[in-house]
């Protein structure tokens, strides 16, 4: 049984992994990320991978998953937003540094390929992946293949536009899914809701110290599970936007599960409920075609150095 490594680069930690055929996880660490350090960062994945290689030196390969663009061929980092890395040539570096062939990605796309490999799609030849966290990330697998798009930069479904000319968005856009549906979207939802309404948020700013400027997104979570409006709004209003997203994505692309992954999903029926329940009725008139069925994702924390690591498997 061939074993590589899978590494899960982001703005605060480097986790990586030993990863065998079947997605099971052997050995793992991680350090954190100098993130405002471009060489420094490049340098802990090495210092990650060459520690997993010592542990296993029977290891064939290195998958590197981060938060980033990535060029067409997949060797160079043309952009991440969270690190300082500007046209960086990371696969190159790496696999001289450790001797070892590397393959390159962004971490949607692996997170997506370790649920299509192992987790609720693994029975599916098409699927479309959501990751809601602080932002939004997104992947499609068609005819069982990562689609990357003609420039290594595809669906990037956090910035198709949900509402014309609405919030601002860092990709220099405005009214994009990430600004309506995301982890940051539902601070912002429940702070202001607290403002307008702070009758209707009692156990919201009970939380936060009386303080709406200081709602986190955990409070939310605390607080719609105690029943508090305001927050349970905000979900409500976040799983709206995915609802109507996810219909669009059903009608233009017509994969076989959708699959919603990231930090958000912790909130369970909170934020399902209201998704599936707009996504539905946005499908209503396609009553006589099935829509695929929304997913909550399986694979967690860990998905990111499987992913990275069964694709590195395959080359």
């Amino acid at each position: 049984m061939t074993l590589t490594i899978g590494i899960d680069v982001g703005g605060t930690k480097v986790a990586g992994g030993v990863v065998d055929e079947l997605g099971n996880v052997l050995a793992s660490n991680r350090r954190p990320t100098p993130a405002d350090d471009p060489a420094g960062t490049r340098d802990t994945i090495v210092e990650v991978a060459a520690e997993l290689v010592e542990q296993y030196p029977q290891a064939t390969a290195i998958g590197i998953g981060a938060a980033a663009w990535i060029d067409a061929t997949g060797s160079m980092v043309l952009f991440a937003p969270n690190l300082a890395w500007r046209d960086e040539p990371l696969r190159d570096y790496v696999g001289k540094a450790t001797g070892l062939p590397v393959v390159l990605d962004n971490d949607a796309n692996v997170a997506a390929w370790a649920e299509f490999r192992f987790g609720v799609g693994k029975h599916a030849e098409s699927m479309v992946m959501i990751t809601v966290g602080t932002g939004i990330g997104g992947a499609i697998v068609v005819n069982g293949n990562l689609w990357r798009g003609a420039n290594g930069i595809a669906a990037e479904l956090g910035h198709i536009q949900s509402v014309p000319d609405g919030h601002p968005c860092g990709c220099g856009r405005l009214g994009c899914l990430e600004q309506y549906a995301s982890g940051n979207a539902l601070v912002r939802f429940g702070r202001a809701g607290a403002r307008q309404e702070p009758e209707r948020a009692a156990k919201l700013l009970e939380l936060a110290g009386g303080d709406a400027l200081a709602i986190t997104g955990r409070q939310i979570t605390e607080a719609a599970r105690s029943g508090d409006g305001v927050a349970m709004d905000a979900f409500a209003q976040v799983g709206y936007w995915l609802g109507v997203a996810l219909a669009d994505l059903a009608q233009s692309l017509d994969p076989q599960i959708m699959v919603i992954g990231g930090g958000v999903i912790d909130a369970g029926p909170l934020l399902m409920g209201p998704l599936e329940r707009t996504y539905r009725e946005q499908l209503a008139n396609r009553d006589r075609f099935p829509v695929a069925e929304i997913h909550a994702a399986r694979m967690g924390n860990a998905a990111g150095v499987v992913g990275a690591a069964d694709l590195a498997r395959r080359g």
